[in-house]
């Protein structure tokens, strides 16, 4: 059975990557179904009349989830999309998903860990679970400069500097991203997103050179689940704050309408490269 004869379990996020893997399951004549997440999905996206088979849960539903993609006979599970701090209502679980917190101790875990305790979860409901990259393998940052912009001497040193601190960042299972001016460290990514950290440390920039945006791959983290991810907004943001240079982790990255993101990058005189961190650039 091939991959595009096994039905495919979408659970949604927010931002633009959702749609263009649904896209993609419609051109391929893949069938799907989604788990739309409340508070974050695109609501203009997932209407009535859309036509894409669809629920939407709130993230404590997860149990009630679980149950509608086993009614749907989903046999492959994709997780795609940004997920925002929840509220507390959205937090209140399900019966099922009430014992799965009880099961894996979720207090005592970070982000990553409760991540792969639901793909264990969800796998020993008899379900594969995939990355989107599996899908959709075009997404994956390349390694190199992207555009017509290049880093300098200096950038090239600070993207060095934000290699290291973006590398202990994800160890400690904290965050993905950093950015980095001169050699100083204006901020590293928590609980926040990547977008509030840049529009953060536009508040911290220096006098002369815009620093760089470094994110990558935690090294613990799996492949399959909360891939680091940039798109035009997030050239945007790096604009907005007077940054010079993006850097994503090549092969372990998403970059959504890449096309797009190098246009806008160019346009603003900000570069975009892939690197591979255990390589000295």
């Amino acid at each position: 059975m091939t991959s595009e004869t096994r039905k495919l379990g979408i659970i949604a996020g927010g931002g633009s990557i959702p749609a263009q893997l649904i896209r993609h399951c419609q051109q391929k004549g893949q069938d799907f179904f989604v788990l739309a997440i409340e508070g974050n999905a695109d609501k203009s996206f997932f209407s009535e009349n859309s036509g894409i088979p669809h629920q939407w849960i709130r993230i404590g539903q997860a149990g009630t989830g679980f149950k509608r993609f086993s009614d749907e006979k989903v046999q492959d599970v994709i997780m795609i999309g940004t997920i925002r701090r929840p509220s507390f209502f959205d937090l209140v679980p399900d019966i099922r998903t009430t014992a799965f917190f009880a099961k894996i101790g979720a207090k005592s875990l970070g982000d990553d860990g409760i991540l792969r305790a639901l793909v264990s979860e969800i796998e020993s409901e008899g379900m594969k679970v995939k990355g989107v990259h599996e899908v959709m393998i075009d997404l994956l940052a390349k390694k190199g400069v992207m555009g017509k912009c290049k880093p300098n001497k200096q950038a090239l040193a600070d993207i060095q500097r934000g290699m290291e601190v973006a590398l202990e960042l994800g160890r400690l299972d904290v965050g993905q991203a950093v950015v980095v001016q001169q050699g100083l460290v204006l901020g590293v990514e928590g609980i926040e997103g990547t977008d509030e950290l840049i529009r953060r440390c536009g508040g911290y920039r220096r006098k002369g050179e815009g620093g760089v945006l470094v994110k990558l791959r935690k090294p613990q983290q799996d492949m399959r689940i909360d891939l680091p991810t940039i798109g035009t907004r997030t050239v945007e943001r790096a604009k907005e704050s007077g940054l010079q240079g993006i850097v994503v982790h090549s092969g372990n990255s998403l970059i959504v309408d890449e096309a797009e993101v190098i246009k806008l990058a160019d346009k603003y005189g900000i570069f975009v490269m892939g690197v591979t961190p255990d390589e000295k650039i």
